[in-house]
């Protein structure tokens, strides 16, 4: 467990607290950031938005996306606008959302060129119940391509198309700061955190390649990692 530091908090609401200020301590500092989704990001972000409201030293993007378009209920990127970016008083400095309405191999283009050669310093993930991380699902060719941004198929419901950062993407980040809560994860948890990496837990092959990894887990989530 050497690679990632484990930060363990009480609840679902302690980590969105903790995640919120090192969100909002980001934005002060400024850079490029990326944001995922889910229930536990999104309420991270309301807890960001009320910690800074100024955002404009920051860019913001996305790890992944649903192929769908923005004001969609299952964008990721129409869920941080509605707990985060409207609460803002002063705007970031970028907003570049992937655009899945365009069909996930266009629109994975497009984010290619547009990402280029950004320095990430901050990047969220969070992890599903079966191990995967932004839309890279277990044992996926997606897994094994070098491309930093990719089109992808669901491996989980809602079985939309997707559009990813790859592994190298993702490893490409300053920090990696995972956010995972639930009973639900305990067992991907150790399996990510405390065994070998293994495709079929895509979260144990994403670390930091010149930074610093951190997963912030619940008391739930952490259930089952070694004492």
């Amino acid at each position: 467990m050497s690679d990632v530091e484990l930060v363990v908090v009480e609840d679902e609401q302690e980590l969105a607290a903790v995640v919120g200020e090192r969100l909002a301590r980001a934005a002060r500092e400024g850079g490029n950031v990326v944001l995922t989704g889910g229930k536990t990001p999104e309420l991270a972000y309301e807890e960001a938005a009320k910690r800074e409201g100024d955002w404009s030293k920051l860019d913001l993007w996305w790890g992944d996306e649903r192929c769908v378009p923005p004001d969609h209920d299952e964008s990721n990127y129409g869920m941080a606008k509605r707990a985060l970016l409207d609460r803002l008083q002063r705007a970031p400095r970028g907003v570049h959302r992937i655009k899945g309405e365009l069909g996930k191999e266009e629109a994975a283009a497009q984010y290619e060129l547009e990402l280029g050669d950004t320095r990430l310093e901050l990047l969220l993930l969070g992890m599903g119940p079966d191990g995967h991380v932004a839309s890279l699902f277990p044992n996926a060719p997606t897994l094994r391509q070098h491309e930093r941004v990719l089109p992808a198929e669901a491996g989980m419901e809602p079985f939309i198309d997707r559009v990813t950062l790859s592994i190298p993407g993702l490893n490409s980040a300053s920090e990696i700061l995972f956010l995972i809560a639930g009973e639900s994860k305990a067992e991907p948890v150790a399996r990510a955190f405390a065994a070998e990496p293994s495709p079929e837990i895509p979260a144990s092959l994403v670390r930091a390649r010149d930074g610093r990894t951190v997963a912030i887990l619940d008391r739930a989530a952490a259930a089952k990692l070694p004492a």
